[in-house]
Order: structure tokens, then sequence, then C-alpha cells
């Protein structure tokens, strides 16, 4: 059994850290900070096994160096220029093992040129590890991509099985669901995924991990082909890639 939990960090950031249940070996996601990661090691009695990055902003690898210098543990990752410190590169297609737990590779650009996902097929629910792509509600901006990009990534991960736990690297949710409420003011689903999350917010928990079943349902930038949604835009878009750029241009506004 895949154990997963969340190690909070600046002001909204999640990263990772997952084990086999009763394993005192731990893996990293996306490590932006070494303290946390480290009191969450010392505390629960465990050691790194292994580090994985999913881009290379410096929230995700802000860590990374501090942590090779008490454990030498290899450092998968894109290949990227702005992240040296990777000892394993990898691509589309490729596979992992990490803490005993088989990941395959998916590259999903837009949000960065580099940037990757982690998919396991586990013994309870499939898991992604999706850093700044999928959002909980929403998606990532597109720095560096395009709109053409990010809509092709997002489409590969609606893909995968509806009941796909993933674990995106920050809380957004409430902000991504007041927007998805602006798109879709109507949505009953959307409006009761909006009291369920903001009742865990008031309890200081976690929204995330979120499902790809739940996103096809509320997230509006999983959605550019209904027809609820695209209707709103058809002065300027007719095909559903161009819905989501005129969503995404929209959030970025919003």
């Amino acid at each position: 059994m895949l154990e997963i939990h969340p190690i909070k960090a600046f002001s909204d950031n999640y990263f990772w850290i997952f084990k086999q249940e009763g394993s005192s070996q731990a893996c990293i996601v996306d490590p932006g900070d070494a303290a946390p990661v480290l009191n969450y090691l010392e505390n629960n009695q465990l050691t790194l096994s292994a580090i994985l990055l999913t881009h290379h902003h410096s929230d995700h690898i802000g860590g990374v160096n501090q942590l090779l210098s008490h454990f030498h543990v290899p450092v998968y990752g894109p290949e990227s220029s702005s992240i040296p410190m990777v000892t394993n590169t990898l691509h589309e297609g490729d596979v992992i093992d990490a803490c005993n737990t088989s990941f395959k590779v998916l590259e999903i650009p837009g949000h960065t040129l580099d940037h990757i996902a982690y998919y396991a097929e586990t013994a309870s629910n499939p898991v992604l590890f999706c850093g700044d792509t999928l959002f909980a509600g929403g998606c990532g901006r597109i720095f560096e991509g395009t709109p053409v990009m990010m809509y092709n990534s997002l489409q590969k991960l609606a893909a995968l099985e509806p009941n796909t736990q993933f674990y995106c690297a920050h809380e957004y949710t409430l902000a991504n669901l007041a927007f998805a409420q602006a798109v879709s003011p109507e949505d009953s689903v959307l409006q009761e995924r909006i009291q369920r999350e903001e009742e865990k917010r008031a309890k200081d928990i976690p929204t995330v991990p979120s499902n790809i079943g739940v996103e096809l349902l509320t997230n509006p930038f999983l959605r550019c082909s209904e027809e609820s949604i695209s209707e709103k835009f058809l002065e300027h878009a007719q095909q559903p890639v161009e819905v989501f750029a005129a969503i995404r241009e929209w959030k970025d506004r919003f």
C-alpha cells in the first residue's frame, strides 16, 4: 500500500512524500525547500531514497541540493539545463521505480517546456504527480509553452482513468473554483463541490488530492468541448483548443 502525505511549505505549496506501508524508505516530489522535508523525515524516522522533479521552477527544486548534502540519492527529472542536479533524465514513456512503485513518465509541456508527470497504477487507485499542470479546479499558467501545448497536455491527463488520484503542487482550489463558478454560474455539481472544498479548508484540510473524474465534471479547463462552456466563447473560439485559450486568458485576468 502506497502512503502519500503532503508537506506544507511557503504560502501554498505541497511537497508530496510517499512510501510503502511499513517501510522506512521515502521519496519526495518537488522539494522546493529542504527544511520541512528534513523535519518530516526526522520526525517520522524515515530515510530519503529518491527525489522526483516535475519542472524547473524554484519552488519545486530549491531544496534539492541541501537534501543531497544529507542523502546520496538519485534525482529524477526532465532533461533541462535549468536542473543540473538531475542524475536520471526522463522522457515520455520512461518507467522508473521509486519506493517500490513503478511510475510511467508523461511529458506535459505548457506551464514550462520541460514539465513532466509521474503516473503509477497502484493497488488501490492510480496515482499521478502532476506538478503545476493540472490543479484541483484549474490548471497552471502558461509561462513557456503555448495554449495548444497546454491543452494537449491536459487532454493527456484527462484521458487517464477517472479514479486516478492526482497530487498537484499548490493549494489553489478555492480560487480556481471561484473562477469555475464565473464560467458556469448555474452548475449545481460545481456548487456542491465548492461547498465540500470550503468545508475542508475551514478545517485546514488539504483539498488535494482530487481525482480525474471530479475534474471532468467541474474543471472548466477540461470541459472546453462542452456546449455549456463553449457557447460563451462563440465570437472568438470555434474549436475546443480555442475555447481553452480563451478561458486561460480570462483566468489570467480574473
